[in-house]
């Protein structure tokens, strides 16, 4: 797959994939980011994925920007390291409509569908976690049925309350903290996607899978965080 390097900053370099949003463009991506979690290469500190893109930071004290491209350019053999990132299947139970989900009824109008139907095309696929970003925690999730498709709020809402589900455009995402956000609402989930209480932070990662599962609101109320929720 061809990719492109470019400078962003002075420690930064970007690998550019083709300028797409797609699965696999996304999997190439990933590829490269668990070769180097594998590969020590000289200079290198951290990477960052995106849709389409991996943001190499580096230390120029120990390899210069041309350097770091050699190293990349010296692995050929991509295949067979993306398994091991993508074996976490995460399962998220979500209340749909009612309090939970204001926007249900809207996306369903819009779409001219049943608010069931809405749901059932929204826990029928198995999502990619694309990337993390926006606020901490924050899922841009690919995969979404075309047929739910709904644009995002003309004003923002100020205040959308943490663990609310929702769809922008062809894509659906979770809010892993209270912030302000433009996305249809449809559910709420119980999870917590982002708890410093934890030894790792972060529920998902670039990279996961994720299933929704409707539960009722008197389940989402009784839910037991210890609950077992994710899935090799």
């Amino acid at each position: 797959m061809p990719r492109r390097y470019v400078a962003n900053g002075d420690r930064m370099l970007l690998v550019e994939f083709p300028e797409e949003i797609s699965k696999e463009i996304n999997l190439q991506v990933h590829d490269l980011a668990s070769v180097l979690a594998t590969k020590n290469v000289p200079g290198v500190i951290e990477w960052i994925p995106s849709y389409r893109t991996l943001g190499i930071v580096y230390d120029p004290l120990q390899a210069s920007f041309q350097q770091v491209i050699d190293s990349l350019d010296q692995i050929e053999d991509l295949g067979g390291h993306i398994q091991a990132s993508r074996s976490r299947r995460i399962e998220i139970p979500v209340a749909y409509g009612g309090e939970m989900g204001p926007d249900l009824d809207f996306v369903a109008q819009h779409n001219q569908l049943s608010t069931e139907e809405v749901i059932r095309l929204h826990t029928a696929n198995e999502y990619l976690v694309y990337l993390v970003g926006f606020t901490p925690g924050f899922p841009y999730l690919g995969g979404m049925a075309t047929r739910i498709a709904t644009p995002r709020l003309a004003e923002p809402r100020p205040r959308v309350p943490a663990g609310s589900v929702a769809i922008g455009g062809n894509q659906t995402g979770v809010y892993p903290i209270e912030s302000p956000g433009g996305w249809r609402i449809i559910g709420g989930t119980p999870l917590k996607l982002f708890d410093l209480d934890r030894e790792s932070p972060f529920l998902l990662k670039a990279g996961d899978s994720v299933r929704f599962r409707s539960i009722t609101l008197e389940e989402f109320q009784s839910f037991d965080p210890l609950t077992r929720f994710a899935r090799s």
